[in-house]
Protein backbone atom coordinates (compact mmCIF):
# COMPACT_ATOMS: atom_id res chain seq x y z
CA UNK A 1 0.00 0.00 0.00
CA UNK A 2 1.68 3.30 -1.00
CA UNK A 3 0.92 6.61 0.27
CA UNK A 4 -1.10 9.84 -1.74
CA UNK A 5 1.89 11.92 -0.50
CA UNK A 6 4.53 9.28 -1.82
CA UNK A 7 2.84 9.05 -5.31
CA UNK A 8 2.78 13.13 -5.61
CA UNK A 9 6.27 12.88 -4.41
CA UNK A 10 6.77 10.67 -7.42
CA UNK A 11 5.24 12.01 -9.97
CA UNK A 12 6.27 15.68 -9.15
CA UNK A 13 9.82 14.69 -9.27
CA UNK A 14 9.38 12.59 -12.59
CA UNK A 15 7.56 15.99 -13.69
CA UNK A 16 10.66 17.92 -13.63
CA UNK A 17 13.21 15.31 -14.62
CA UNK A 18 14.40 16.77 -18.15
CA UNK A 19 13.27 14.14 -20.89
CA UNK A 20 15.54 14.48 -23.79
CA UNK A 21 12.84 13.89 -26.73
CA UNK A 22 15.59 12.77 -29.05
CA UNK A 23 15.32 11.63 -32.39
CA UNK A 24 11.18 11.31 -33.80
CA UNK A 25 10.90 7.82 -33.76
CA UNK A 26 8.46 6.32 -36.25
CA UNK A 27 4.75 5.51 -35.55
CA UNK A 28 1.93 5.59 -37.44
CA UNK A 29 -0.49 8.50 -36.50
CA UNK A 30 -3.67 5.89 -36.01
CA UNK A 31 -2.00 4.04 -33.75
CA UNK A 32 -1.91 7.54 -31.27
CA UNK A 33 -5.70 8.60 -32.66
CA UNK A 34 -6.98 5.05 -32.32
CA UNK A 35 -9.24 4.87 -29.23
CA UNK A 36 -7.90 1.23 -28.40
CA UNK A 37 -5.24 0.74 -25.64
CA UNK A 38 -1.62 1.21 -27.19
CA UNK A 39 0.81 -1.20 -25.63
CA UNK A 40 4.59 -0.37 -26.68
CA UNK A 41 6.86 -3.14 -26.09
CA UNK A 42 10.22 -3.90 -26.70
CA UNK A 43 13.56 -4.24 -25.54
CA UNK A 44 15.00 -2.92 -21.99
CA UNK A 45 16.25 0.80 -23.14
CA UNK A 46 15.31 0.95 -26.39
CA UNK A 47 13.95 4.28 -26.21
CA UNK A 48 9.58 3.45 -25.16
CA UNK A 49 9.97 5.64 -22.48
CA UNK A 50 11.14 8.74 -25.03
CA UNK A 51 8.75 7.34 -27.16
CA UNK A 52 5.72 7.79 -24.68
CA UNK A 53 7.27 11.30 -23.97
CA UNK A 54 7.26 11.96 -27.66
CA UNK A 55 3.56 10.83 -27.77
CA UNK A 56 2.66 12.84 -24.81
CA UNK A 57 3.96 16.29 -26.07
CA UNK A 58 1.94 15.77 -29.50
CA UNK A 59 -1.36 15.72 -26.86
CA UNK A 60 -3.51 18.06 -25.76
CA UNK A 61 -3.69 15.83 -22.09
CA UNK A 62 -0.07 15.00 -20.77
CA UNK A 63 -0.53 15.12 -16.87
CA UNK A 64 -1.40 11.33 -15.83
CA UNK A 65 1.82 10.15 -16.20
CA UNK A 66 3.58 7.63 -14.10
CA UNK A 67 7.01 5.34 -14.51
CA UNK A 68 6.67 2.47 -12.44
CA UNK A 69 10.33 1.86 -12.94
CA UNK A 70 11.29 3.39 -9.59
CA UNK A 71 12.28 1.91 -6.47
CA UNK A 72 9.93 4.10 -4.33
CA UNK A 73 7.07 2.24 -6.09
CA UNK A 74 8.31 -1.56 -5.09
CA UNK A 75 5.15 -2.43 -2.94
CA UNK A 76 2.72 -0.43 -5.08
CA UNK A 77 -0.20 -3.11 -5.75
CA UNK A 78 -3.00 -3.48 -8.39
CA UNK A 79 -5.04 -1.78 -4.88
CA UNK A 80 -3.42 1.61 -5.28
CA UNK A 81 -4.16 2.28 -8.92
CA UNK A 82 -7.73 3.98 -7.46
CA UNK A 83 -4.99 5.85 -5.17
CA UNK A 84 -3.03 7.01 -8.13
CA UNK A 85 -6.49 7.95 -10.22
CA UNK A 86 -7.78 9.76 -7.40
CA UNK A 87 -4.24 11.67 -6.87
CA UNK A 88 -4.70 12.49 -10.71
CA UNK A 89 -7.77 13.91 -10.72
CA UNK A 90 -7.39 15.84 -7.21
CA UNK A 91 -3.71 17.16 -8.99
CA UNK A 92 -4.77 18.22 -12.47
CA UNK A 93 -8.76 17.90 -12.79
CA UNK A 94 -10.23 15.76 -14.75
CA UNK A 95 -8.50 13.73 -17.87
CA UNK A 96 -8.74 10.68 -19.99
CA UNK A 97 -5.59 10.53 -21.11
CA UNK A 98 -3.04 7.58 -19.30
CA UNK A 99 0.52 7.16 -19.69
CA UNK A 100 1.52 4.13 -17.77
CA UNK A 101 5.06 3.65 -18.23
CA UNK A 102 6.91 0.28 -17.45
CA UNK A 103 3.13 -0.68 -15.91
CA UNK A 104 3.84 -4.67 -16.13
CA UNK A 105 6.18 -4.49 -13.03
CA UNK A 106 2.89 -4.14 -11.52
CA UNK A 107 0.91 -7.58 -10.85
CA UNK A 108 -3.12 -7.08 -12.38
CA UNK A 109 -1.90 -4.21 -14.14
CA UNK A 110 -4.32 -5.55 -16.77
CA UNK A 111 -7.36 -4.61 -14.72
CA UNK A 112 -7.30 -1.46 -13.78
CA UNK A 113 -6.20 -0.69 -17.87
CA UNK A 114 -9.05 -2.11 -18.60
CA UNK A 115 -11.35 -0.38 -16.37
CA UNK A 116 -9.75 2.55 -17.81
CA UNK A 117 -10.45 1.88 -21.55
CA UNK A 118 -14.49 0.49 -20.31
CA UNK A 119 -14.81 4.58 -19.25
CA UNK A 120 -14.07 5.79 -22.57
CA UNK A 121 -9.91 6.98 -21.47
CA UNK A 122 -7.13 6.74 -23.97
CA UNK A 123 -4.13 4.42 -22.37
CA UNK A 124 -0.86 4.34 -23.79
CA UNK A 125 1.66 1.71 -21.28
CA UNK A 126 5.11 0.33 -22.21
CA UNK A 127 6.65 -3.02 -20.96
CA UNK A 128 10.10 -4.90 -21.40
CA UNK A 129 8.42 -8.57 -21.52
CA UNK A 130 6.78 -10.02 -24.78
CA UNK A 131 5.04 -12.72 -23.07
CA UNK A 132 4.17 -11.10 -19.89
CA UNK A 133 2.31 -8.60 -21.90
CA UNK A 134 0.70 -11.21 -24.33
CA UNK A 135 -0.59 -13.15 -21.68
CA UNK A 136 -2.08 -10.60 -19.65
CA UNK A 137 -3.63 -8.56 -22.60
CA UNK A 138 -5.05 -11.60 -24.13
CA UNK A 139 -6.71 -12.43 -20.65
CA UNK A 140 -8.73 -8.78 -20.47
CA UNK A 141 -8.01 -7.17 -23.08
CA UNK A 142 -8.76 -8.92 -26.33
CA UNK A 143 -10.12 -6.82 -28.86
CA UNK A 144 -9.64 -3.74 -26.64
CA UNK A 145 -5.55 -2.76 -27.81
CA UNK A 146 -3.14 -2.50 -29.93
CA UNK A 147 0.38 -3.58 -30.01
CA UNK A 148 3.61 -1.79 -30.96
CA UNK A 149 6.77 -3.51 -30.89
CA UNK A 150 10.10 -1.19 -30.88
CA UNK A 151 13.30 -1.59 -31.29
CA UNK A 152 16.69 -0.21 -31.22
CA UNK A 153 17.34 2.59 -33.70
CA UNK A 154 16.70 2.10 -37.61
CA UNK A 155 19.39 3.26 -40.07
CA UNK A 156 17.06 6.35 -41.17
CA UNK A 157 16.86 6.96 -37.23
CA UNK A 158 20.58 6.44 -36.68
CA UNK A 159 21.59 9.05 -39.67
CA UNK A 160 19.07 11.32 -37.75
CA UNK A 161 20.18 11.19 -34.79
CA UNK A 162 23.97 11.69 -36.13
CA UNK A 163 22.93 14.96 -37.87
CA UNK A 164 23.30 13.39 -41.72
CA UNK A 165 21.52 14.16 -44.32
CA UNK A 166 21.50 12.76 -47.83
CA UNK A 167 19.81 12.00 -51.17
CA UNK A 168 19.04 9.82 -53.96
CA UNK A 169 22.27 11.43 -56.00
CA UNK A 170 24.17 9.51 -52.76
CA UNK A 171 23.29 6.44 -54.35
CA UNK A 172 24.72 6.81 -57.91
CA UNK A 173 27.45 9.37 -56.99
CA UNK A 174 31.10 8.14 -56.14
CA UNK A 175 31.32 10.02 -53.38
CA UNK A 176 28.06 9.82 -52.40
CA UNK A 177 28.37 5.70 -52.44
CA UNK A 178 31.06 6.56 -50.29
CA UNK A 179 29.54 8.20 -47.24
CA UNK A 180 26.99 5.74 -47.73
CA UNK A 181 28.51 2.91 -47.45
CA UNK A 182 30.91 4.16 -44.78
CA UNK A 183 27.63 5.23 -42.79
CA UNK A 184 26.26 2.10 -43.26
CA UNK A 185 29.29 0.08 -41.97
CA UNK A 186 29.24 2.32 -38.71
CA UNK A 187 25.62 1.49 -38.01
CA UNK A 188 26.31 -2.10 -38.56
CA UNK A 189 29.11 -1.74 -36.05
CA UNK A 190 27.53 0.16 -33.44
CA UNK A 191 23.77 -1.06 -33.27
CA UNK A 192 20.75 1.43 -32.40
CA UNK A 193 20.70 1.51 -28.74
CA UNK A 194 20.32 5.70 -28.32
CA UNK A 195 22.44 6.13 -24.88
CA UNK A 196 25.08 4.03 -26.31
CA UNK A 197 25.07 6.22 -29.34
CA UNK A 198 25.55 9.55 -27.21
CA UNK A 199 28.37 8.01 -25.32
CA UNK A 200 29.68 5.57 -27.31
CA UNK A 201 31.24 3.14 -23.83
CA UNK A 202 30.90 -0.26 -24.46
CA UNK A 203 30.29 -0.98 -20.95
CA UNK A 204 27.11 0.52 -21.13
CA UNK A 205 26.06 -2.24 -23.37
CA UNK A 206 27.62 -4.57 -20.88
CA UNK A 207 25.32 -3.82 -18.30
CA UNK A 208 21.90 -3.36 -20.53
CA UNK A 209 23.11 -7.00 -21.00
CA UNK A 210 23.70 -7.75 -17.38
CA UNK A 211 20.54 -6.07 -16.47
CA UNK A 212 18.52 -8.03 -19.72
CA UNK A 213 19.68 -11.18 -17.84
CA UNK A 214 19.53 -10.84 -13.98
CA UNK A 215 16.21 -8.63 -14.02
CA UNK A 216 14.36 -9.73 -16.86
CA UNK A 217 15.28 -13.19 -16.93
CA UNK A 218 16.91 -14.34 -13.51
CA UNK A 219 14.27 -12.68 -11.68
CA UNK A 220 11.27 -13.04 -13.64
CA UNK A 221 12.01 -16.74 -14.11
CA UNK A 222 13.03 -17.43 -10.50
CA UNK A 223 16.38 -19.13 -12.22
CA UNK A 224 18.40 -20.57 -8.90
CA UNK A 225 21.66 -19.07 -11.12
CA UNK A 226 22.48 -17.27 -14.32
CA UNK A 227 25.75 -19.41 -15.26
CA UNK A 228 24.01 -22.03 -17.74
CA UNK A 229 21.82 -19.43 -19.08
CA UNK A 230 24.73 -16.97 -19.96
CA UNK A 231 27.13 -19.95 -21.58
CA UNK A 232 24.26 -20.33 -23.76
CA UNK A 233 23.44 -16.55 -24.42
CA UNK A 234 27.26 -16.51 -25.17
CA UNK A 235 27.37 -19.46 -27.24
CA UNK A 236 24.41 -18.43 -29.66
CA UNK A 237 25.82 -14.54 -29.34
CA UNK A 238 29.33 -16.57 -30.77
CA UNK A 239 27.38 -17.87 -33.82
CA UNK A 240 24.46 -15.68 -34.66
CA UNK A 241 22.63 -16.03 -37.70
CA UNK A 242 23.37 -19.54 -37.96
CA UNK A 243 21.14 -22.38 -37.49
CA UNK A 244 21.14 -23.94 -34.56
CA UNK A 245 18.55 -26.62 -32.37
CA UNK A 246 18.08 -27.14 -28.75
CA UNK A 247 20.23 -30.13 -28.53
CA UNK A 248 23.21 -28.81 -30.40
CA UNK A 249 23.15 -25.86 -28.22
CA UNK A 250 23.33 -28.62 -25.28
CA UNK A 251 25.86 -30.82 -26.39
CA UNK A 252 27.86 -27.29 -26.71
CA UNK A 253 27.72 -26.39 -23.10
CA UNK A 254 27.27 -27.39 -20.03
CA UNK A 255 23.56 -27.23 -20.12
CA UNK A 256 22.75 -30.82 -19.95
CA UNK A 257 19.13 -31.00 -20.88
CA UNK A 258 17.75 -29.99 -24.08
CA UNK A 259 14.44 -28.70 -22.80
CA UNK A 260 16.15 -26.72 -20.66
CA UNK A 261 18.15 -25.07 -23.59
CA UNK A 262 14.48 -24.33 -24.82
CA UNK A 263 13.25 -22.96 -22.03
CA UNK A 264 16.25 -20.64 -22.08
CA UNK A 265 16.26 -19.52 -25.66
CA UNK A 266 12.07 -18.76 -25.10
CA UNK A 267 13.57 -16.48 -22.17
CA UNK A 268 15.42 -14.44 -23.63
CA UNK A 269 12.79 -14.29 -27.08
CA UNK A 270 9.69 -12.88 -24.11
CA UNK A 271 13.13 -10.34 -22.94
CA UNK A 272 13.45 -9.35 -26.82
CA UNK A 273 17.35 -10.23 -26.27
CA UNK A 274 16.80 -12.45 -28.92
CA UNK A 275 14.69 -13.92 -32.21
CA UNK A 276 14.41 -17.14 -33.17
CA UNK A 277 13.83 -17.90 -37.14
CA UNK A 278 12.07 -21.00 -38.29
CA UNK A 279 12.33 -22.70 -41.62
CA UNK A 280 8.99 -22.60 -43.51
CA UNK A 281 7.54 -25.80 -44.13
CA UNK A 282 3.46 -26.40 -45.05
CA UNK A 283 3.59 -29.12 -42.72
CA UNK A 284 3.41 -27.19 -38.73
CA UNK A 285 5.58 -30.51 -37.53
CA UNK A 286 8.71 -29.89 -39.83
CA UNK A 287 8.69 -26.44 -39.06
CA UNK A 288 8.86 -27.40 -35.46
CA UNK A 289 11.82 -30.08 -36.11
CA UNK A 290 13.57 -28.33 -38.32
CA UNK A 291 16.48 -26.18 -37.33
CA UNK A 292 16.39 -22.87 -36.04
CA UNK A 293 18.35 -19.70 -36.61
CA UNK A 294 18.96 -17.28 -34.18
CA UNK A 295 19.76 -13.63 -34.73
CA UNK A 296 20.37 -10.65 -31.72
CA UNK A 297 18.15 -7.45 -30.51
CA UNK A 298 21.27 -5.45 -31.95
CA UNK A 299 24.42 -5.53 -33.21
CA UNK A 300 26.32 -3.61 -30.81
CA UNK A 301 25.38 -5.34 -28.27
CA UNK A 302 25.85 -8.78 -29.22
CA UNK A 303 29.41 -8.07 -30.28
CA UNK A 304 29.56 -7.04 -26.45
CA UNK A 305 27.96 -11.14 -25.28
CA UNK A 306 29.93 -13.39 -27.92
CA UNK A 307 33.00 -14.57 -29.09
CA UNK A 308 33.57 -13.10 -33.22
CA UNK A 309 35.85 -12.02 -35.47
CA UNK A 310 35.79 -8.26 -36.03
CA UNK A 311 35.53 -8.30 -39.90
CA UNK A 312 32.04 -10.37 -39.37
CA UNK A 313 30.26 -8.59 -41.94
CA UNK A 314 27.71 -11.03 -43.63
CA UNK A 315 26.43 -11.40 -39.51
CA UNK A 316 26.52 -7.80 -39.09
CA UNK A 317 24.70 -7.35 -42.19
CA UNK A 318 22.02 -10.50 -42.08
CA UNK A 319 20.92 -9.34 -38.39
CA UNK A 320 20.58 -5.94 -39.83
CA UNK A 321 18.43 -7.23 -42.40
CA UNK A 322 16.38 -9.65 -39.92
CA UNK A 323 15.59 -6.44 -37.24
CA UNK A 324 14.46 -4.35 -40.47
CA UNK A 325 11.89 -7.25 -41.55
CA UNK A 326 10.31 -7.07 -37.90
CA UNK A 327 10.47 -3.47 -37.55
CA UNK A 328 8.35 -3.58 -40.40
CA UNK A 329 5.57 -5.99 -38.82
CA UNK A 330 6.75 -8.54 -41.54
CA UNK A 331 6.79 -11.95 -40.74
CA UNK A 332 10.21 -14.16 -41.93
CA UNK A 333 11.25 -17.69 -42.45
CA UNK A 334 14.20 -19.24 -43.74
CA UNK A 335 14.05 -21.20 -46.50
CA UNK A 336 15.77 -24.35 -47.54
CA UNK A 337 14.35 -27.34 -50.41
CA UNK A 338 16.61 -27.13 -53.60
CA UNK A 339 18.64 -24.12 -52.39
CA UNK A 340 18.95 -21.86 -49.79
CA UNK A 341 17.00 -18.70 -48.73
CA UNK A 342 17.94 -16.44 -45.95
CA UNK A 343 14.59 -14.88 -45.57
CA UNK A 344 11.02 -15.65 -47.40
CA UNK A 345 8.21 -12.92 -46.06
CA UNK A 346 4.79 -14.58 -45.65
CA UNK A 347 1.67 -12.56 -45.95
CA UNK A 348 -1.38 -14.45 -44.90
CA UNK A 349 -1.45 -17.35 -46.22
CA UNK A 350 1.19 -16.46 -48.83
CA UNK A 351 4.75 -16.00 -49.50
CA UNK A 352 4.89 -12.41 -50.82
CA UNK A 353 8.72 -11.55 -50.67
CA UNK A 354 12.21 -13.24 -50.69
CA UNK A 355 15.71 -12.00 -49.74
CA UNK A 356 18.99 -12.84 -49.75
CA UNK A 357 21.65 -11.38 -47.89
CA UNK A 358 25.59 -11.43 -48.53
CA UNK A 359 28.50 -9.20 -48.39
CA UNK A 360 29.38 -9.08 -52.04
CA UNK A 361 29.16 -10.88 -55.22
CA UNK A 362 32.35 -10.46 -56.94
CA UNK A 363 32.77 -14.25 -57.10
CA UNK A 364 31.71 -16.68 -59.45
CA UNK A 365 31.38 -18.64 -56.84
CA UNK A 366 29.55 -16.88 -54.95
CA UNK A 367 27.07 -15.16 -57.40
CA UNK A 368 26.10 -18.44 -58.31
CA UNK A 369 25.08 -19.99 -54.93
CA UNK A 370 23.33 -16.56 -53.71
CA UNK A 371 21.37 -16.13 -57.17
CA UNK A 372 19.90 -20.09 -56.69
CA UNK A 373 19.53 -19.64 -53.53
CA UNK A 374 16.72 -16.81 -54.23
CA UNK A 375 15.70 -18.06 -57.57
CA UNK A 376 14.76 -21.16 -55.69
CA UNK A 377 12.36 -19.64 -53.51
CA UNK A 378 11.11 -17.20 -56.07
CA UNK A 379 10.15 -20.56 -58.01
CA UNK A 380 8.68 -22.41 -55.21
CA UNK A 381 6.55 -19.42 -54.59
CA UNK A 382 6.16 -18.08 -57.68
CA UNK A 383 7.74 -14.77 -57.36
CA UNK A 384 8.51 -12.48 -59.77
CA UNK A 385 10.98 -10.44 -57.94
CA UNK A 386 13.49 -11.12 -55.53
CA UNK A 387 16.28 -9.39 -53.52
CA UNK A 388 19.59 -10.06 -52.91
CA UNK A 389 21.01 -7.54 -50.01
CA UNK A 390 24.80 -6.73 -49.78
CA UNK A 391 27.17 -4.60 -48.32
CA UNK A 392 28.22 -1.92 -51.47
CA UNK A 393 26.84 -3.57 -54.69
CA UNK A 394 24.16 -2.66 -56.40
CA UNK A 395 22.57 -4.58 -59.99
CA UNK A 396 19.58 -4.96 -61.53
CA UNK A 397 19.14 -8.06 -63.51
CA UNK A 398 16.44 -9.35 -65.54
CA UNK A 399 16.04 -12.95 -65.78
CA UNK A 400 15.01 -14.72 -69.76
CA UNK A 401 10.99 -14.84 -68.13
CA UNK A 402 10.55 -11.51 -67.33
CA UNK A 403 11.59 -11.56 -64.20
CA UNK A 404 13.76 -9.51 -61.56
CA UNK A 405 16.42 -9.75 -59.10
CA UNK A 406 17.21 -6.67 -57.38
CA UNK A 407 20.79 -6.59 -55.92
CA UNK A 408 21.43 -3.49 -53.59
CA UNK A 409 23.05 -2.00 -50.67
CA UNK A 410 21.64 -2.46 -47.45
CA UNK A 411 21.82 1.49 -47.21
CA UNK A 412 20.11 1.69 -49.97
CA UNK A 413 17.16 -1.04 -49.85
CA UNK A 414 16.39 0.91 -46.32
CA UNK A 415 16.47 4.16 -47.52
CA UNK A 416 15.08 4.00 -50.92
Amino acid sequence: MVTKDLLRQVIYEQREQHEDLGVQRLLPLTQISNPEILVISGVRRCGKSVLMQQIKSRLSEQDYYLSFDDDRLLYFTVEDFQTLYDVFAEDFGLQHTFYLDEVQLIPGWERFVGRLYRQNNKVFVTGSNAFMLSKELGTLLTGRHLKQELFPMSFPEYMSMKGIEWGRPDFYTTEGRAKMLNIQNKYLTDGGFPQYLFTGNPRYLKELYNDIIYRDIVVRHKLPSDRQLREVAYYLASNYTHRFTYKSVSKATNVKSSDTVSDYISYMEEAYLVGVLTKYDYKVGEQLKSPKKIYFIDNGLVAQIGFGFSDNWGSRLENAVYLELRRREQEPYYFSDKGECDFIVKQGGSIVAAYQVTTSMHTTSNREREEAGLMAAMNAFNLKEGFIITQEQSEEKVLPDGRRIHILPYYRWILE
